[in-house]
């Protein structure tokens, strides 16, 4: 039950603060959503330096590393999101922000995990 509660707690501060920044850079002129792709990004270099940080020399303990890492960055990042805003580009034929979203988010996601691995050895 506490490992519940942890990540309940943890996905709720992480939701709250993906909402705030979709609010702050999501772009209705132009329809693209910036505030979605910096949430992917940044919580994966969050993950990344989070269990980076539990594997190194075990610095966080498993009920930290399950507040942050499953808690907060699994409320904080926002595939789901992610994944209907891509159709979206696909269903009104805006092939080419569906490559360019897709795309950059996969690579900055992957390269920010391991940027935030890095940074913590």
């Amino acid at each position: 039950m506490k490992q519940l509660a942890l990540v309940f707690v943890g996905g709720g501060f992480g939701s709250i603060l993906r909402y705030l920044i979709g609010k702050w850079l999501n772009s209705p002129a132009s329809g693209i959503p910036y505030g979605t792709f910096a949430a992917n990004v940044i919580g994966s270099l969050l993950i990344g330096i989070i269990l980076g940080l539990a594997a190194k020399n075990e610095s966080l303990t498993p009920d930290q590393t399950l507040l942050l890492a499953s808690g907060f960055c699994g409320g904080f990042t926002t595939f789901s999101t992610f994944a209907y805003e891509a159709h979206v580009f696909l269903k009104d034929g805006n092939f080419f922000h569906f490559a360019l979203y897709a795309i950059t988010s996969f690579v900055l996601g992957f390269l920010a995990v391991f940027l935030g691995m890095h940074l913590v050895k």
